[in-house]
């Protein structure tokens, strides 16, 4: 039976079936994954994907922003992460599908805006791994300047592409290796399936949190309320300057935020998953934002605010000014050379399980959703995501990255926010395992607004490049996604 475009662009899965994609133990290459996910390991999941983004590297790039001011900065970041984790706790609750927001967005919304769901989350896990991977080459190069007096030579540690004064700069000869090395180790421990990965990485997070404890509590020993002076010299909006301001750092910070949609995305690898996927969301949450206020009003204590800008490495170098010593800068660059790896790791794979979920439903290449009948990893989908991400982990600064990492998750958010409402009204009587308070619109509202008033303040660049971004995703859904999607085989 035909239906119009506008039908076709707005089809949308029932919540049972989306569930019931989810329900198998996997086997065979068939295209199921394996639910080996407990409850801890899916909240190591979120933490590990979050904490050390946020803290590792986006002081150095939001400090100069706003100044001591990124205190709040944090703070409306984290507002708007706990608003729409709530939306995503309730979502998860009645569809435990692998690939969260997009999954999410083809129950509520339909098949159109589900896809460019997709493509917003497929921008912001291969840019947030890249950049991620890219501030792991700092530290791991401040380590062995500490621990071995080596260091690694400067055209194996600076990208190809540098962003200068006059736009782009070609540096022939220059490429970043050690993202490439770690996304390497990321894509073979990844292809052995996610119960090992999983347990690799909850090893991680706990010495990453311990680290982060260390920190705070030795650079709390030199806090000085000097260095909060002036408070907030730009303002919410910059006073007139571009790109300063508390809104602009929020934009720049909110990507560190991504940890929570990875725990949506193993929605079809969790035991329980109606119980423990809100559950590890809203509980990671909490660890989250604890730990990244903690670290920012230590760190902002120990320096001025005025040193974070350019600092290379930049909590190893405060603990070597803080005690005059190289052997608390050295513990440091070791945990953190260990947490971004955690946090490399957790976001290949959550855009592996997104690209998983977007085949599986015959909108992009059945290749993408193989899986190893030994292992049950998607072993092509894995490989492809680590090729691209280790090239721009290589060949690009990260200067690019920041917001544009914030722009995916910010849309991606939304969308999840209106979801609520709509499957509120689709579907009323649908067992749900957790539900928002204060009813159907207020939380789901006041997170898109919040997400709206981050994003009003990010640069023209990332507009433009999220547009370009956007129109290619778009392109691809009408050449390929629309003819074998397969609600349209279905006659749905």
């Amino acid at each position: 039976m035909s239906q119009t475009l506008l039908g076709r662009l707005m089809r949308t899965k029932s919540a049972d079936a989306e569930a019931g994609h989810e329900g198998g133990h996997g086997g065979h290459g068939s295209g199921e994954l394996n639910r080996s996910l407990g409850l801890f390991s899916l909240v190591m999941l979120g933490v590990g994907a979050t904490i050390g983004t946020g803290i590792f590297f986006a002081m150095g790039e939001a400090v100069p922003k706003a100044g001591p001011a990124v205190i709040y900065s944090f703070l409306i970041a984290g507002l708007a992460a706990a608003l729409t984790a709530l939306c995503y706790a309730e979502l998860a609750s009645s569809i435990p599908a692998s690939g969260s927001a997009y999954s999410y967005t083809y129950v509520t919304i339909g098949e159109f805006a589900a896809y460019i769901v997709g493509a917003c989350l497929l921008l912001e896990y291969a840019l947030a791994a890249s950049a991620t991977s890219i501030g792991w080459s700092e530290y791991l190069n401040n380590f062995l300047s500490h621990a071995f007096g080596w260091e690694i030579p400067e055209n194996l540690r600076s990208p190809l592409i540098v962003s200068g004064e006059n736009g782009n700069e070609m540096h022939w000869g220059n490429f970043n290796l050690p993202p490439m090395i770690l996304v390497t180790m990321c894509c073979f421990l990844l292809l052995r399936g996610s119960k090992e990965s999983a347990t690799v990485n909850a090893i991680m997070v706990l010495i990453k949190i311990a680290i982060l404890v260390f920190f705070s509590a030795v650079a709390f020993t030199a806090f000085s309320t000097e260095h909060f002076k002036p408070f907030n010299p730009y303002g919410l909006t910059g006073n007139g300057v571009e790109g300063k301001g508390v809104l602009a750092a929020a934009g720049t910070i909110f990507f560190s935020f991504i940890g929570l949609d990875t725990v949506a995305t193993a929605g079809a690898e969790v035991k329980n998953p109606k119980r423990n996927v809100p559950l590890g969301i809203i509980l990671a949450l909490l660890i989250v934002v604890a730990s990244y206020i903690a670290v920012a009003v230590a760190a902002m204590g120990a320096q001025p605010a005025a040193e974070f800008d350019g600092q290379e490495a930049g909590l190893s170098a405060i603990l070597e000014k803080v005690t005059g010593q190289g052997w608390p800068a050295l513990l440091l660059s070791a945990g953190a050379v260990i947490s971004v790896f955690s946090v490399t790791l957790v976001t290949i794979y959550g855009q592996t399980r997104i690209l998983f979920a977007i085949s599986r439903d015959g909108l992009i290449p059945r290749s993408f959703r193989q899986v190893s009948p030994k292992t049950l990893a998607p072993v092509f989908n894995t490989i492809a995501v680590c090729i691209m991400v280790g090239l721009i982990g290589g060949f690009v600064d990260s200067g690019y990255l920041w917001d544009m990492v914030s722009m995916g998750t910010l849309v991606a958010f939304s969308l999840v926010s209106i979801g609520v409402i709509v499957m509120r009204y689709k579907a009323p009587n649908m067992p749900r395992g957790f539900k928002l308070p204060f009813g159907a619109w207020t939380i789901p509202l006041a997170s898109v607004a919040v997400c709206v008033w981050i994003m009003s303040d990010l640069s023209k660049t990332t507009y433009t490049v999220f547009a370009i971004w956007i129109s290619l995703a778009i392109l691809g859904y009408f050449l390929y996604g629309i003819h074998h999607s397969k609600l349209a085989n279905k006659g749905d």
